[in-house]
């Protein structure tokens, strides 16, 4: 894999982030199923940006007999926590990605199935018999957990299903009893795949946009902090190390970076009959063009004010892709 960062625009200054100013990004990804030998994935065109995923496959069955499997969408696992609030685009729906699918240009309404688990531990069950909702954001969660027996309650906590979130509002101390499980969600539905003919599906949701004020690896002039880790992980480069140095000594004290991250699973489309993908296109976009944008590719071109596009044959996706956009504040000039 060649290592490609891509700094396009100009970006201010960068100023340390503050941990209670940032939110998690849930890493989303494409469509599996149990390993398949018969069914190929023949393309899949990717487009990731802020906004939404968009996922266009062509699946082939190559054996002479049908196909009837099932093919599922995992939904980013959501551990509960109130220390920690990861970024939800949906929030208090189950469908929290708002997923959608079309085969064969027609739409599929697909099944959920949820599990929630503590320690390990299936306890959707018994979330269920006291009326506690699975999904464990928002208002609904948290006044079942106050209606709780307190022996159950005190069963939940020595488990770590709940904890206490105590703290003081400015109207006296509070103790709020706060879900810690964790929440596995799964889209899935029946499909066929005729033998020797191509099948079109596509799907799409808006992603999970983790996002942080200022920057976690550069400051007081210096990369440093959750810089080796970042390098890994999005392939930062010396030109976006440049466009950075650069943005903090232009700074006026007025405007700063500010981070967002973006995750897509790809490994799974190693599942399918080749192990690989015929044919491979990502596009990202940055929708702004005076945001910096880094991320791991190979032959990736700049097409446009904002987008870049990599393309691929037998591409086999040994890694997941991961999104740095270094984003200025909406009322910053891109001068």
């Amino acid at each position: 894999m060649v290592r490609i960062a891509l700094t396009f625009g100009l970006a201010l200054a960068a100023v340390p982030a503050l941990a209670n100013d940032s939110t998690a990004e849930l890493g989303a990804g494409g469509l599996i199923l149990s390993r398949n030998d018969a069914v190929s994935m023949d393309s899949e065109d990717l487009f990731i940006s802020p906004d939404k995923v968009t996922v266009d496959y062509v699946f082939r069955n190559t054996s002479d007999k049908d196909v009837n499997t099932i093919v599922a969408f995992p939904l980013p696992e959501i551990e509960a926590s109130p220390y920690e609030m990861p970024s939800i685009p949906e929030e208090g729906s189950e469908n929290f990605l708002g997923f959608e699918v079309t085969v064969d240009g027609v739409a599929v309404k697909p099944e959920l199935e949820q599990k929630a688990f503590a320690v390990g531990v299936d306890v959707s069950e018994e979330l269920k018999a006291q009326s506690v909702p699975l999904y464990p954001y928002g208002k609904t969660a948290l006044a079942a957990l106050a209606k709780l027996p307190q022996q159950v309650a005190d069963d939940w906590l020595a488990r770590g299903i709940i904890v206490l979130d105590q703290y003081d509002d400015g109207s006296g101390w509070k103790s709020v009893r706060s879900p810690y499980w964790q929440l596995r969600s799964t889209f899935w539905w029946r499909a066929a795949f005729p033998a020797g003919k191509p099948v079109h599906v596509s799907h799409r949701y808006k992603p999970s946009v983790g996002a942080t004020a200022g920057l976690t690896f550069f400051n007081d002039g210096k990369f440093q902090g959750e810089y080796d880790n970042y390098k890994r992980r999005y392939c930062l480069d010396d030109a976006l190390e440049a466009a950075v140095r650069k943005a903090q000594k232009a700074n006026t004290g007025s405007t700063q970076l500010y981070e967002s991250r973006i995750a897509y699973i790809l490994t799974t489309g190693g599942n399918w009959a080749t192990g690989s993908i015929g044919r491979f296109k990502l596009t990202v976009d940055k929708l702004d063009a005076r945001s910096l944008v880094s991320f791991c590719g190979t032959g990736v071109k700049k097409t446009g004010p904002t987008t870049f596009e990599m393309t691929a044959e037998d591409f086999v996706p040994e890694r997941d892709i991961d999104i740095l956009l270094l984003n200025r504040p909406e009322n910053e000039s891109g001068n």
